[in-house]
């Protein structure tokens, strides 16, 4: 099947419940996201920075850049001008930089918490309790160029489908808890980040309102022509 075969399958999966679909677009090339782009997809997340500023500025000007990879805090400014939302913002350093490179750019930009749902160690994310500290800090009230819009989970990679089904759902019951203790009167709070291709069924069951899919629509092509770094 070609990738607008595969796109329009999971786009019906998908989005007809309300879900947003993520085309992750990391190690693949510009033709193959153009192709995606021209049936329809407008979001697509990219693992490490370079590679996402070498595609932006190749690409149309209404892609939604995610970035869905870990980011290290010297890289934000490259990404600052134009990205649409940070998935994986794992601590109030982090936060605080990327506050400061959208003040220069003159944006609010959209995060995402990552919490650590995973039993494995590889995981980065902050823990529930770490989540309620920082939203507690005087340092996070300081900062008014960011906005968090939700939150990030990955769960652990097992075929054991009850395991990731309580993963997911102890983060969905976190996020109502959160949502009711500081986003109350903001509706911009209401994003769930969770699933990739081997469970993003189990996701949407459980509340999840963006998934992540990658190798399922574009295939296993390795770009060669974009540099990235193992550091992101």
């Amino acid at each position: 099947m070609s990738i607008a075969d595969n796109l329009k399958k999971y786009k019906s999966e998908v989005e007809s419940d309300g879900v947003k679909l993520i085309a992750v677009s990391k190690t693949q090339t510009v033709d193959a996201i153009l192709e995606a782009y021209n049936a329809g997809q407008r979001i697509f997340g990219e693992n490490h920075v370079q590679e996402m500023v070498d595609k932006q500025a190749e690409l149309p000007a209404d892609i939604e850049w995610h970035l869905i990879g870990h980011l290290q805090s010297n890289k934000v400014k490259y990404i600052a001008p134009f990205v649409k939302l940070i998935h994986g913002v794992d601590s109030i350093k982090l936060l605080q930089e990327i506050n400061k490179q959208a003040l220069k750019n003159n944006r609010v930009i959209d995060c995402l918490l990552q919490v650590y749902i995973a039993d494995e160690d590889t995981k980065f994310g902050l823990g529930f309790d770490e989540v309620i500290e920082l939203l507690r800090s005087e340092e996070y009230a300081e900062l008014k160029n960011i906005r968090i819009v939700g939150l990030m989970g990955i769960a652990t990679n097992t075929k054991n489908e009850k395991q990731i089904t309580v993963e997911f759902h102890e983060l969905k019951v976190f996020f109502d808890g959160v949502k009711v203790s500081f986003f109350r009167k903001e509706d911009s709070f209401k994003e769930i980040s969770t699933g990739m291709s081997a469970d993003y069924k189990i996701a949407i069951e459980e509340g999840s309102t963006m998934v992540r899919i990658g190798s399922a629509i574009f295939g296993k092509r390795i770009i060669k022509h974009f540099k990235t770094d193992s550091a992101n």
